[in-house]
């Protein structure tokens, strides 16, 4: 079992459980949307992101991303990392019919989906080094790959996010931190090439 640094926020307490089975980490639920009201695990959550860090990792439904918003709120961001399962159709087995999304939630994922997801926020696993996050890449430069602000820069960029296995959910911003946390730019710029060239 691999060992976290960081602290891990889900959403309750069956993905709570799942991921437990996969590292040894200190894991917070926000009871769904309980977190809005709870000032105490909104101050736990700032107090624990200062002294090791947040990765919060919730479900890749709309529900998900509100509340991944909102715990960006409360923290600095330099104390944050956003690690996203990617969209999985399906039910998860303690249920009897799929969300209203139809999409898996953490608790769903298979241990390597949630291994890598953790790995592409730049987790710090404590039998490897970090990973260094390039952070070079800027939002000038997915407009000027045609990522951001310009006609069908969502598609493509929907299209790329596809390609990467993320959520469909996710935001230009969301998508630059992850791309900034797992390649190059010259890997950036290969892959949109990929994908342009397969659009004509």
């Amino acid at each position: 079992m691999r060992r976290v640094r960081e602290v891990i926020v889900v959403e309750g307490r069956y993905d709570k459980n799942t991921l437990r089975q996969v590292v040894d980490a200190v894991v917070i639920e926000t009871a769904g949307f309980g977190i809005f009201n709870d000032a105490q695990k909104q101050k736990l959550l700032r107090r624990m992101a200062e002294a090791r860090g947040l990765i919060v990792l919730t479900d890749p439904d709309g529900a998900g991303f509100v509340i991944r918003n909102f715990i960006r709120s409360c923290v600095p961001p330099e104390r944050l990392k956003q690690a996203y399962v990617p969209d999985i159709r399906g039910k998860e087995k303690r249920k009897a019919k799929p969300s209203r999304e139809g999409k898996l939630g953490v608790e769903g994922m298979r241990a390597e989906i949630l291994l890598e997801a953790l790995r592409r926020a730049g987790a710090s696993f404590e039998d490897e080094a970090a990973p260094q996050e390039s952070g070079d890449i800027t939002k000038a430069e997915l407009y000027r790959l045609g990522l951001s602000g310009r006609e069908n820069s969502a598609a493509l960029r929907g299209a790329l996010i596809r390609m990467l296995d993320l959520p469909e959910h996710l935001s230009a911003d969301a998508l630059l931190e992850i791309i900034n946390a797992t390649m190059s730019r010259d890997e950036l710029i290969r892959r949109v090439s990929l994908l342009k060239e397969e659009r004509r």
